[in-house]
């Protein structure tokens, strides 16, 4: 296995002679090409992406299996559930162009509800259903939301939030006679069939960026559609042997992120695969689930791959447990050689691969791909069709050829159509040639798989979920006893990395440590909490006021 490794970290970096450019590489425009076969995309205006996921083909059963109850929606019966939901959302008075919340956790349920809001023409605003009301708030601001779908105890924490919109709750258990009963069985041949545009807003993702505080993507029809052919009809064509309608893949990646939305959601809804939808992880559930239902892809964030790795390692007899196990993918974190290592060494017979993405790209980006001759475990893959690359300086802004480290710039049918409402950040970071800047220092080995090896961004990755330093900051600095205050991200081998604060306090404070992430943690969704503060007595910064953030990890404490 150590000879097929290509460890980023151990790999020399070189620049080419010009006579060794590659067909895929442009030296004169600095452009980097799919080597894959462009594919053709809808070319009519008024096209959306359900229609285009229920056009497709297969020979599919069942899609939607819950993992504990084992309760099944069959693909006969997915479309006119969507249909229903969009009938009855219709009579409830949402039409085209309205934006619609929805703050659930996994289920069979998520699927049928962001589709029916779709085919109906409105704005689907997905967020993290642990989400605290003053996030909320503040993200929906210039949403404009017309009705909200959640739990039923998150109903009271809205209202008491001053959220005017109404809330649907949705039980995991259907009640006859509540509100969403009658949505879902509301009669499909009365959903209405709008004329919806390419360039119509179909979702507004909430997502930190390249840089800076929480923002709104505005992902099109188009973007949607590009991400289905692209991202994930386009994989399962690379694996000519299986049939994707034989596959079944473990939902356990929250729907309402890019990743777990682009997989379970939308894009293997149009292959027929069955999907095994896990409400919350559990490392147990993962492995009856995975034996139960004899799961062949499991799409991960590196947590859920080391818990993967770590079972395979300690269970008795996991090879014949894990044995139907045929592809795990990770991606939305960075990670180790090491957490690669172990993986492959406990579960040598599962293909495993990379990927690179943004909610930015609706996830299309680069997908990794492993023959007999190339098992390329550390790259993040090879450019998906119909996209385009850049590697630039950032300091000079000359293009990099391969083997030269630039920061990632992306063009392709999957870039955002903008920052909702913050034409300034849009500007900043989609050029007007439609280059997306993302702010990832990579470079491309002389095969063209891509390589990320550090950020320029500001965004901490933990466990896969983004966390915005200024958001943290404008929370710590609202504390009375904090005069400064700065954060930052430390590797931590569980979580890939953790937000650690940097706070200057007022002359006598006796300010705790403990006491400073209690009082952060009330204002923020768990997985958004300080893990480790460290009080300093001044935050670098530069001539213009801005942290420099590369200054802060110098005067850490050894302990940490």
């Amino acid at each position: 296995m150590g000879e097929n490794l290509k460890a980023n970290e151990s790999q020399t970096i070189t620049t080419p002679s010009s006579q060794a450019y590659p067909s895929w590489y442009s030296p004169k425009t600095g452009i980097y090409h799919s080597k894959h076969t462009s594919m053709n995309l809808p070319t009519e205006p008024f096209a959306d992406v359900v229609s285009y996921i229920f056009s497709q083909k297969h020979e599919g059963e069942n899609a939607l299996v819950d993992s504990s109850t084992g309760v099944s929606i069959p693909y006969s019966q997915l479309y006119p559930s969507v249909k229903a939901v969009a009938s009855g959302l219709h009579h409830m008075g949402v039409k085209q162009g309205d934006v619609v919340l929805i703050l659930l956790p996994n289920s069979i349920i998520f699927p049928i509800i962001f589709l029916g809001v779709l085919s109906l023409g409105a704005t689907i605003a997905p967020m993290n259903p642990v989400s605290n009301p003053l996030e909320i708030k503040k993200q929906t601001k210039d949403c404009k939301v017309k009705l909200a779908f959640t739990t039923p105890e998150k109903v009271e924490q809205l209202k008491s939030a001053g959220l005017q919109f109404p809330t649907i709750p949705v039980q995991e258990n259907i009640i006859p006679g509540s509100i969403f009963h009658t949505i879902i069985t509301s009669d499909p041949n009365f959903a209405p069939k709008p004329i919806i545009n390419q360039e119509h807003a179909a979702a507004i993702m909430f997502s930190s960026g390249t840089t800076g505080a929480c923002k709104g993507v505005v992902l099109t029809h188009k973007n949607f559609i590009a991400m289905v052919a692209l991202f994930i009809r386009f994989e399962a064509s690379q694996y000519k042997e299986l049939s994707p309608s034989k596959n079944v893949y473990l939902a356990v990646l929250p729907m309402f992120h890019i990743f777990g939305l682009a997989q379970f959601v939308t894009g293997l809804l149009s292959l027929g695969t069955t999907i095994i939808v896990m409400k919350k992880f559990d490392p147990e559930e993962m492995i009856r689930a995975i034996e139960k239902f004899r799961v062949t892809h499991f799409p991960v964030v590196p947590p859920l791959m080391n818990a993967l790795t770590k079972k395979a390692r300690t269970l008795p007899n996991s090879s014949e447990i894990l044995k139907s196990l045929k592809q795990v993918s990770s991606g939305a974190a960075p990670l180790t050689t090491k957490a690669i290592q172990e993986f492959v060494q406990a579960l040598p017979h599962v293909d495993f691969i990379q990927g690179y993405g943004m909610t930015e790209t609706t996830a299309v980006a680069t997908r990794g791909f492993n023959t007999n001759e190339l098992k390329n475990y550390t790259s993040v893959g090879l450019l998906a069709p119909n996209s385009e690359a850049k590697v630039v300086d950032w300091v000079s802004g000359e293009s990099m050829p391969p083997g030269g480290v630039g920061e990632l710039w992306l063009r392709s049918p999957g870039v955002m159509k903008c920052y909702l409402k913050n034409p300034e950040e849009t500007i900043n970071n989609v050029d007007k040639d439609g280059w997306l800047h993302t702010g990832d220092i990579v470079y491309f080995d002389q095969d063209g798989y891509l390589y990320v090896i550090d950020r320029l961004k500001e965004v901490i990755k933990y466990k896969g979920f983004q966390i915005s330093p200024a958001d943290l900051e404008s929370v710590l600095m609202s504390h009375p006893e904090v005069v400064d205050a700065a954060v930052t991200a430390i590797t931590d081998e569980e979580a890939g990395e953790i937000p650690v604060a940097f706070v200057v306090r007022k002359k006598g404070s006796k300010l705790s440590e403990t006491s400073l992430m209690d009082f952060v943690a009330t204002k923020v969704s768990p997985y958004k909490k300080v893990r480790k503060v460290c009080f300093t007595n001044v935050v670098p910064r530069s001539a213009a006021g801005k942290i420099i953030r590369r200054e802060l990890k110098n005067i850490l404490p050894s302990r940490l």
